[in-house]
């Protein structure tokens, strides 16, 4: 960390947590990690200005479930830094779909399927479908648009913007290429746009579980913002095709010239070594 030292103290720091899939079962295995989590970004980083869940908070967005989570959370609370959430298929696919959206909002204590906070002066955007759908989401018109003007007014600041988003666009992250399946977004081409004319943004994605040693955990061409796996909490997935137990996340540092966003296991209590990526900020 000599590199980060010698450049000053972060003026940002938050965790990116994803696919938690907290069940009615204390004792279940996802519960346990969720609380194993917990406990280590407190040891970690006393010092987080957030945590941002980028969707699949429960397992099947039972009121029981929501319940178990606010429970766990709580049980760790002192000592957390402030927490948003995006929504997953898991949380509010399928269904009715006023209900569903309704349990998700009343729990997490969100403002809408996509909402958006200032966290020291910098923008953070969670993006949500507007349908439930079993596994894609759907971002209306309106929504994209909303998008477009959030990410203006952080370009204007000359400052990174951060958004989430729980499945990945085509061909990016791992486990979104056409052959692994799980990508997601109804409006992949309309939402790449926009994103393409602001690459000063950052998008953080879930769905896939796919583990952060895999390749393409980060995405980065000429075209479009960086985009990151955020990997999951409660289990993770291979490029094998397989089911792995684990449990990982993301730690961002943003400095005053550059960003840093770092690999975590939270199973093992250790930084993933060959997980680190490291740009500079745009002048």
């Amino acid at each position: 960390m000599g590199k980060e030292q010698s450049k000053g103290k972060a003026r940002l720091q938050f965790q990116v947590i994803t696919d938690t899939h907290v069940r009615t079962d204390p004792g279940h295995t996802h519960n346990c990690n969720l609380a194993r989590a917990l406990a280590d970004i407190k040891r970690e980083a006393p010092d987080s200005d957030g945590i941002m869940h980028a969707g699949d908070i429960t397992d099947h967005g039972h009121a029981e479930e929501y319940a178990e989570f606010r429970r766990i959370w709580r049980g760790h609370e002192e000592g957390l830094p402030v927490a948003y959430f995006a929504s997953g298929n898991h949380d509010v696919g399928g269904g009715e779909w006023p209900a569903r959206l309704g349990a998700y909002l009343d729990a997490m204590e969100m403002s809408g399927p996509y909402h958006d906070h200032w966290v020291k002066g910098y923008s953070f955007i969670f993006l949500g479908t507007e349908q439930g759908l079993d596994l894609f989401s759907f971002l209306s018109e309106t929504q994209l648009s909303w998008l477009d003007g959030k990410l203006a007014e952080s370009k204007s600041l000359n400052r990174p913007a951060f958004v989430f988003l729980h499945q990945p666009l085509k061909n990016t992250v791992a486990g979104s290429y056409e052959s692994q399946k799980w990508y997601g977004v109804t409006q992949d081409e309309q939402l790449k746009e926009v994103l393409s004319r602001h690459r000063h943004a950052v998008l953080f994605t879930g769905h896939t579980h796919w583990e952060l040693e895999a390749p393409h955990t980060l995405f980065d061409d000429e075209r479009l913002p960086r985009m990151f796996n955020a990997a999951s909490v409660a289990y993770l997935w291979t490029d094998e095709d397989e089911h792995k137990d684990g449990s990982q996340g993301l730690f961002v540092e943003v400095y005053e010239d550059r960003i840093v966003v770092r690999g975590r296991d939270f199973a093992a209590g250790q930084w993933l070594e060959k997980v680190r990526y490291e740009w500079e900020i745009p002048e």
